[in-house]
């Protein structure tokens, strides 16, 4: 049986379908193994897991489509990402640790500490 999926496993995965069809136009289950260094077995297993929860469909030609609700999910993790590693990058942190760290706070961090966050990024943004 396989192991049940945390929200950072589904976090990281639906970001990794959405970055690839940014960048490609499309996403396959091997784009999604080379992008995050897993087995193509384990994205199988997790690609399976996520159309179960209605986050995605593999359509026959392969291809992994997000649905509305999955495409939201990705989108905010994303925007999570993104602005946590600028934040990071614009205090000092290298951009190769404030990518690393960001990938670590953005599945941790509060809706509300996101928003105050968010909130201090644009008043310094304009600044």
């Amino acid at each position: 049986m396989a192991r049940p999926t945390t929200n950072q496993s589904i976090e990281d995965y639906l970001e990794a379908i959405l970055v690839i069809q940014q960048q490609n136009g499309h996403c396959r289950s091997v784009d999604v193994a080379n992008r995050l260094g897993f087995t193509k077995a384990s994205v199988s297993v997790a690609v399976a897991n996520l159309s179960r929860m209605d986050y995605l469909h593999k359509l026959a030609d392969g291809n992994l489509v997000l649905t509305e609700s999955g495409r939201a999910y990705a989108a905010s993790v994303l925007d999570k990402h993104r602005l946590i590693t600028s934040a990071l990058i614009r205090i000092g942190v290298p951009e190769d640790t404030a990518e690393a760290d960001a990938c670590k706070i953005e599945h941790d961090i509060s809706e509300q500490t996101f928003s105050k966050l968010r909130e201090w990024y644009a008043k310094y943004d304009e600044t």
